[in-house]
């Protein structure tokens, strides 16, 4: 990924998340792939030493758009449409965030098999590049969501990165993790209340002070927001309106939240103790 980069990735290309300096010389290295304190690659600021460290087999791809701070750029490639990009040419990603995703190979995998993604990623750039239209390049995505049929690649990277900057979507998944999260009761006993169907449906707009009955974990990143017995607070009410609004506006690109329930009227509701 690097040598392309070098070769010809004068204006974009995708980055490898890792250390700098991570030559073929000292890549078998343990202390090569180590989390380091104060190093900027990884923005996890001060760790502690030895604390962490990569799993070589789990490679991190970067897409443009923001950084390690959460700041986005003028334009950026949403990881999402990525990810589609590459299942419909062969290439199956593990986990996608908001500009990143991760591909697991294997011990021993070929210089082949890796390179299969790379020169997928390429086309992408070169697609990306001349503003391909979608039935051209993603044909299966556009058969099941025909109102992309005519848009061009670039043009809905640019749309979809403009919402997550225009929300300031990083920022709002962080802090809707650091606020407070308020237990109303033990989990057993909002789980019993479920069991026993004490439980009423309660729209994402009325969801302020309401307990939950169930987990609440939106993907990415895959971690429990709210277990059952907590109180929903006005960040995350937030959040959940943003992929409200989000999914009605991207179909196809919906982000997917455990607990969240799209009901036959179209809205989206959470299971909440009476």
């Amino acid at each position: 990924m690097r040598k392309v980069d070098e070769e010809w990735g004068a204006d974009w290309w995708f980055k490898v998340w890792g250390p700098d300096d991570l030559s073929e010389e000292g890549i078998e290295e343990r202390d090569a792939w180590m989390l380091k304190p104060g190093d900027r690659w990884h923005g996890f600021g001060q760790l502690a030493d030895g604390f962490n460290m990569l799993d070589p087999i789990k490679a991190t791809i970067i897409t443009p758009g923001m950084d390690v701070d959460g700041d986005f750029a003028d334009s950026g490639i949403p990881a999402a449409i990525v990810t589609k990009y590459l299942a419909e040419h062969g290439v199956i990603v593990e986990k996608c965030g908001l500009y990143s995703f991760f591909i697991m190979f294997t011990i021993g995998i070929t210089k082949g098999r890796w390179n299969t993604m790379v020169t997928e990623l390429q086309q992408f750039k070169d697609d990306y590049d001349k503003n391909q239209p979608l039935w051209k390049v993603l044909p299966e995505f556009v058969q099941k969501n025909p109102r992309y049929e005519r848009v061009g690649l670039r043009d809905l990277c640019q749309q979809i990165h403009d919402v997550y900057k225009a929300n300031d979507v990083a920022r709002l998944t962080t802090e809707m993790y650091l606020s407070d999260m308020v237990p109303a009761m033990r989990p057993a006993d909002a789980f019993a209340k479920m069991a026993h169907r004490e439980i009423e449906r309660v729209a994402i707009d009325d969801l302020e002070g309401r307990v939950t009955s169930v987990l609440l974990t939106p993907y990415p990143p895959g971690i429990p927001l709210l277990i059952p017995g907590e109180v929903f607070n006005l960040k995350i009410m937030n959040y959940l309106r943003f992929a409200r609004d989000f999914n009605a506006r991207f179909p196809g690109f919906e982000t997917d939240i455990h607990g969240l329930v799209k009901g036959e009227d179209g809205r989206y509701y959470v299971d909440c103790v009476e």
